[in-house]
């Protein structure tokens, strides 16, 4: 076994293609052990598993590397400009959701776990995973610091990043935690769409449109028009943020947007798709029970919310689900012919 320093896995991250790395103590996140399990009580994560599902599994690295010592904690940007949007009805895609960023991500981590089993030591890539909370390590190894929207800015280029981490047992110098630099700002609170960000770092997630899309049973009557056209995901939090702003004006992390982005989609041709068509278009994002009927509940909302009520292809693919065998996709069709103004169903 030889020694690895910071300095070689921060600069070996970097070469990987990541914009940011940091190194935190692998002890155990006890303060979000125990606010994990206060909001859960609370019922503030809606129903949500991922890290809720176990906290002491996912706020302890030992539990996935045995004597760990150290976390190597990365970000990558996912920031775009989306392309034009079509002249059709669409739904909106989030910008962390337009393509598999996390399989960049860890391809960019694997390359320092690389690193240091060359060196002898364990190591494990975790990302997108319910075996650690990712904002907290990422906190901890001083990449930024917690928004009042929960999410983590990292200085000078805000929170347009996924977040990773190596889990190992090698013992490396840790990086030094980022202040607070929020101040007295609060516009995430107040441009929340659905007011889900009720005290500061606090997101009540059964508001929250981007769980919401992601949850199952019907998707709530009184948040149906505040989904406005997303179909997967919801940035409203971040783009009003001002480190978020100063970043996209200067170019930071950003490139062109690549033809494969996913960032508008046909509702009408979504709503056409069969089941195998539909989960090999879309999904890689997280769809309750694997089940494709989700997708078209979130796409029958925006469909309600697109204003085209003129529109006959739009028209008829309402229709045609008012008359649907699933009867949760037929009250959501109900409810989008009514917004449309459209609410007799065609004569068969």
């Amino acid at each position: 076994m030889s020694a690895v320093s910071t300095d070689e896995v921060v600069a070996a991250g970097l070469a990987a293609g990541l914009d940011a790395v940091g190194v935190a103590p692998a002890e155990p996140f006890e303060s979000t052990r125990a606010t994990l399990v206060s909001r859960r009580e609370q019922g503030l994560h809606g129903g949500m598993a991922f890290t809720y599902r176990n906290p002491e599994r996912s706020t302890d690295p030992g539990r996935t590397v045995s004597g760990a010592r150290s976390l190597v904690v990365g970000a990558l940007g996912y920031r775009r400009p989306a392309p034009a949007r079509p002249d059709r009805a669409t739904g909106r895609v989030a910008a962390y959701a337009r393509r598999d960023h996390y399989a960049s991500l860890r391809g960019a981590l694997s390359q320092v776990a690389d690193l240091l089993h060359g060196a002898g030591h364990k190591a494990a890539v975790v990302a997108d995973d319910n075996a650690l909370v990712d904002r907290e390590a990422a906190q901890r190894a001083g990449l930024g610091w917690y928004g009042k929207n929960s999410n983590i800015l990292l200085p000078g280029k805000g929170s347009w990043f996924v977040l990773g981490s190596v889990i190992t047992t090698a013992e490396l110098e840790p990086s030094t935690p980022v202040p607070d630099q929020c101040g007295p700002c609060r516009r995430c609170l107040d441009g929340c769409p659905t007011g889900a960000i009720v005290a500061p770092g606090v997101v009540d997630a059964r508001r929250c449109l981007a769980w919401l899309v992601q949850a199952d049973g019907d998707f709530p009557l009184e948040f149906r028009e505040a989904l406005g056209d997303r179909i997967y995901g919801c940035d409203d939090c971040q783009e009003v943020c001002p480190p978020n702003r100063v970043a996209d004006s200067e170019g930071s992390g950003e490139g062109g947007w690549l033809e494969d982005d996913t960032a508008w989609v046909d509702l009408v041709e979504l709503l056409q798709m069969d089941d195998d068509e539909l989960m090999a278009r879309y999904g890689r994002w997280y769809i309750p029970k694997r089940e494709p009927r989700y997708v078209r509940r979130n796409a029958l909302v925006a469909l309600g919310n697109s204003g085209r009520g003129a529109d006959p292809e739009v028209v008829h693919t309402v229709h045609r689900y008012q008359s649907a065998y699933d009867p949760m996709l037929a009250r959501h069709a109900d409810w989008a012919a009514a917004a449309l103004g459209v609410s007799t169903v065609e004569p068969v």
